[in-house]
């Protein structure tokens, strides 16, 4: 059975190629001076008819996975997430609410969505949408991806926006626990459904974390990006700043097919432990300048990179963050009023629908993009 297969696949590559290299149409042959004598194109040609074949290619696996089927299950903060998706995409996107109780004890009472009258979950591809905001509702929700998996579900995708553990990755004191080391493992063994669970996160803050999956977990790491540019084109924004260079390296690229100019800011550091954010790149005089970052916590970098921005003679400057962590309504001091009211608009996802569902959006410089 194996040999045949291998057979059938070499058929199969062979018929291809033959296609490719002989059909009077193929892209990669020319007519000779005799009908039927071709010539293989120059290299040049052929290797833009290659990126044109890998375009084809490429289009037909996204309409393959465009066609996929989900079944949502999704965790209370995230239920209207998961209702916007079906209301989108009803041929994709079948969302079954969850029931998320509790006992009298406090222990978990939870009924899974889409079992009842009837089973629609086993054999389909299942999208769980998953928000890690406390340790509470993380152990529920592991706790649900572990049934799903036991559930004779055809795969797992675990949607999870913003990984919360994402900068506890190393410890300088012995018996600090490392977080996203621990979180790392409890993905790592969940049970398998015949293929890995995908794990899906955007923008995590230290990319490294991605290796530290294995076994029945694969990350999958997303970026929100474009979300930004798709509303920069209506904002007026000409020049993209970064308050350090880490998030120039990891952000930088996705901005150069734009007409903007690209800014890089820094801490250096000055008498005794104090320390100040200087330009040490680009010239923002005269521009609207968004200031690009990961996350925000209580955004004491990102203040005092729009303060040096406008002190070099920005016209206006903005924030974008992917995830608005703003713990203890840090973002308060942001806002109309706030101490820190430096911003013109500051952009974030709902990434952390907790934080976000509370921000006010009417006579607010905040902005939700909304990931759906």
């Amino acid at each position: 059975l194996i040999k045949g297969a291998l057979s059938l696949v070499i058929l199969f590559q062979s018929n291809c190629l033959a296609f490719l290299v002989l059909h009077p149409k193929s892209p990669l042959l020319r007519r000779g001076s005799s009908p039927l004598e071709f010539k293989l194109a120059s290299s040049s040609n052929t290797n833009e008819n290659m990126e044109d074949v890998n375009g084809i290619m490429w289009k037909q696996h996204s309409r393959k996975r465009q066609s996929m089927q989900y079944r949502i299950i999704a965790a209370k903060e995230c239920e209207d997430m998961g209702r916007k998706m079906q209301e989108a995409d009803p041929d994709r996107f079948s969302f079954f609410e969850t029931q998320w109780g509790k006992f009298p004890d406090g222990t978990d009472n939870i009924e899974i969505g889409g079992f009842l009258p009837h089973n629609n979950l086993s054999g389909e591809n299942v999208l769980f949408l998953a928000s890690f905001h406390n340790n509470d509702v993380t152990l529920s929700q592991f706790q649900v991806m572990i049934c799903l998996l036991q559930s004779f579900i055809e795969s797992l995708t675990v949607v999870l926006p913003y990984y919360p553990v994402g900068t506890m990755e190393r410890v300088t004191k012995e018996g600090t626990v490392a977080t996203a080391a621990t979180y790392a493992h409890m993905f790592s063994s969940l049970p398998s459904c015949g293929r890995p669970t995908r794990l899906m996160v955007y923008d995590l803050h230290t990319l490294q974390n991605r290796f530290y999956l294995h076994g029945n977990a694969v990350a999958s790491l997303q970026t929100a990006i474009p979300l930004l540019k798709e509303r920069l084109k209506s904002s007026g924004i000409d020049c993209v700043a970064f308050p350090d260079d880490g998030a120039a390296k990891r952000f930088s690229t996705l901005f150069y097919d734009m007409d903007v100019e690209i800014v890089v800011c820094g801490k250096t550091r000055g008498e005794g432990d104090t320390r100040s954010v200087v330009i040490q790149d680009g010239n923002p005089e005269g521009r609207n300048v968004v200031i690009v970052d990961d996350l925000v916590q209580t955004g004491g970098t990102l203040y005092e990179c729009g303060k040096t921005l406008k002190a070099a003679g920005a016209e206006s400057v903005s924030a974008y963050v992917s995830h608005a962590v703003f713990p203890k309504e840090s973002w308060k001091r942001f806002d109309v009023g706030g101490d820190r009211a430096v911003f013109e608009k500051f952009w974030i996802t709902n990434s952390i629908p907790t934080v976000t569902n509370t921000l006010p959006i009417k006579d607010s410089i905040f902005e939700v993009l909304d990931l759906k």
